[in-house]
C-alpha cells in the first residue's frame, strides 16, 4: 500500500476504493500503451527494412512534419496537451530513425562484404 492510501482515515473506504479502481484502469491503459507501441514499432521495422533494401534515407522529414500535425490535432480534439502529445511522438519518431539507421548500416555491411 502507498503513503496516500495509508495516510487516508479509516473509515475512507470509499477513496480508497475510489483510488484502488482509478489505479486498475490506469494499469490496464499503460498495458495497451506497451501493446500498441509494441506493434507500430513492428510496423516501423517493416518499413526501415523496405528503405534500407531500395536505399532510401532512414529519416522523412515531410512525412515527420506531416505526423507531429496530424496528431497535435488530434490531442486537441481530445484535450491533450499538444505540447505533450508532439514531444512524444518526436521521441518515439527519433527511436524510430535509430532503427531505421541500424538497419541500413546492417543492410550496408552485408552488400560490401
Amino acid at each position: 500500500m502507498d503513503k496516500t492510501s495509508e495516510s487516508l482515515p479509516e473509515h475512507d473506504a470509499y477513496v480508497r476504493q475510489e483510488l484502488q479502481r482509478l489505479r486498475a484502469s490506469i494499469d490496464n491503459l499503460d498495458a495497451a500503451l506497451v501493446h500498441l507501441l509494441a506493434e507500430r514499432f513492428k510496423c516501423t521495422q517493416e518499413v526501415g527494412r523496405l528503405k534500407a533494401e531500395y536505399q532510401l534515407p532512414p529519416a522523412d522529414p515531410a512525412r515527420e512534419a506531416a505526423q507531429i500535425r496530424r496528431l497535435r490535432a488530434l490531442a486537441e480534439e481530445s484535450k491533450l496537451d499538444p505540447v505533450f502529445a508532439e514531444r512524444f511522438l518526436n521521441f518515439i519518431i527519433a527511436e524510430v530513425v535509430r532503427h531505421h539507421e541500424i538497419i541500413a548500416n546492417n543492410r550496408a555491411a552485408a552488400r560490401d562484404n
